[in-house]
């Protein structure tokens, strides 16, 4: 019996470059950390993650590659994410200045403000984000 097949799946970013550099980045050890807005989990209906909680993390062809499992998760305004959180995302960020700047351009973009319903969403230093650690669990990939 598979004890993944009833797995949610995992998804960083949308298919295509960023999920695969990402993936990679969970896969290499570099990322353990990922942020998401809170108003997109609002529009999705989509229940924040919980500690303890495990998925399947997919690539960008939605192929399952390993088992993660959330091991914590904080929701804090954008203006107090911290360096760690910054630098645990694996994204080669030097600086909180650096990774807003990245979370920004994909936050503004086309398709998330597609998800938000809003074609010209905008973040600020008060925008609410869910932080969010993890680890994997299992590789299948």
């Amino acid at each position: 019996m598979d004890s993944t097949k009833d797995l949610p799946p995992y998804l960083l970013g949308f298919p295509g470059p960023l999920r695969d550099q990402l993936v990679a980045a969970v896969l290499s050890g570099a990322k353990t950390s990922t942020t998401g807005l809170l108003p997109e989990y609002e529009a999705e209906g989509e229940p924040l993650p919980e500690a303890g909680q495990r998925a399947l993390l997919v690539d960008s062809q939605e192929q399952p590659v390993a088992v993660v499992e959330v091991t914590g998760v904080r929701v804090v305004r954008l203006a107090d994410v911290d360096l760690r959180h910054a630098l645990d995302e694996g994204e080669g960020y030097a600086s909180v200045a650096e990774w807003r700047a990245g979370h920004e351009r994909f936050w503004h973009s086309a398709p998330v403000r597609e998800v938000l319903g809003d074609p010209h969403y905008t973040v600020d230093d008060d925008t609410l984000v869910v932080a969010e650690r993890f680890r994997v669990v299992e590789r299948l990939a």
